[in-house]
């Protein structure tokens, strides 16, 4: 196959200036205060996130997720335990997500060590969704190989739909959370003529954020 390049849409990127004056010294605040920001501009899930995950053989793959919370400790998102993404965590806990704002020109990529949630917030997290999300999650062996006609699904699906439909669907025992703990955080402001301002913080043996300037 020869090769083919592909087309694009160019446009430069219009973002502010950013300067390490106007950054908190904790990147978790920094971060909550550009999604408020996001909150208000992008028109579909913000929260949405480009998770990577490996094993320890070096096999990769990377998905969105939806990141569900932030604590003080780190991003927390919620999957199957027996997941592609839960069996490489349970093999290789560290871990990387990017999310993307188009209409701000900014990005922020996140990398270190995921673990499990509590499973009281697990199942806090769990009841909060909608009834019908919670039979989702309920009904699908996430990622296992199934029949290729749909059906089979949506026939589980419907069973289970009826089965709780004046009760309290459980959560799954293979269902819950994960809390990635950041040891770099890299915010991008994407800037004229692709020379971007980019500041990295990484996490110390001291528990303090040391932050830098990165090149374009």
């Amino acid at each position: 196959m020869r090769i083919m390049y592909l087309k694009e849409k160019q446009r430069d990127y219009f973002g502010t200036a950013l300067s390490i004056e106007e950054l908190d010294a904790n990147p978790l605040r920094q971060f909550i205060k550009w999604y408020e920001v996001a909150l208000e501009t992008e028109p579909f899930e913000p929260n949405a996130v480009a998770l990577a995950t490996s094993t320890n053989q070096g096999e990769t793959k990377v998905r969105f997720v939806l990141i569900k919370a932030i604590d003080e400790k780190g991003f927390l998102f919620f999957t199957n335990y027996s997941s592609i993404k839960g069996k490489h965590l349970e093999e290789n806990p560290k871990a990387s997500f990017a999310c993307y704002w188009p209409t701000l020109y900014r990005q922020i990529c996140v990398s270190g060590t995921c673990e499990k949630t509590s499973y009281e917030l697990s199942l806090r997290y769990f009841q909060t969704r909608p009834f019908l999300s919670q039979i989702a999650a309920y009904t699908s062996p996430q990622s296992q190989p199934i029949p290729t006609d749909r059906t089979y699904m949506e026939t589980l699906f419907d069973q289970n739909r009826a089965k709780y439909a004046s009760l309290t669907v459980p959560m799954p025992d293979n269902w819950g959370g994960y809390r990635l703990i950041p040891e770099k955080i890299e915010f991008w402001q994407g800037r004229e003529n692709r020379f971007h301002d980019r500041f990295l913080y990484s996490k110390e043996a001291s528990g303090q954020w040391k932050i830098e300037r990165l090149a374009p």
